[in-house]
């Protein structure tokens, strides 16, 4: 039995969605990102020479996604600074970093689009 396609679907999943929410999470929680870009690029390169080296297929197609995903994640910290500065994410005023972002872009702003009713008011927002 071939477990290559599982192992690479299973990879891409969990890659791309714990990517994700851990991209948004610090982005908004940190002061200055480059440390967490710093481990993504070390993770990420760790995880593709640990593709290299693995005897089995499915290992190391998992590891050789995996990799890439953190070596992506690296770059989506600066793609979610401009996000943020464009208004597309939602910028956090207790980090200093995004507070400077919403006192000099315009279009910065504090609501997340992801949590909102489909008229564009903050979920449990008061109707008035």
């Amino acid at each position: 039995m071939n477990l290559t396609g599982l192992a690479a679907a299973l990879a891409t999943f969990l890659g791309v969605w714990l990517g994700h929410v851990m991209v948004r999470k610090l982005e908004a929680r940190v002061a200055d990102v480059r440390w967490p870009m710093a481990v993504c690029i070390l993770l990420g390169l760790g995880l593709e020479a640990g593709a290299l080296a693995a005897d089995s297929a499915p290992i190391s197609a998992a590891l050789g996604i995996l990799g890439v995903t953190l070596l992506w994640d690296a770059l989506e910290f600066v793609r979610q600074e401009k996000r943020i500065k464009i208004g597309r994410a939602p910028a956090n005023p207790h980090n200093p970093r995004h507070a400077r972002i919403l006192a000099e872009h315009p279009a910065a702003t504090t609501m997340n689009w992801l949590n909102r009713e489909p008229t564009g008011k903050q979920a449990g927002e008061d109707r008035r």
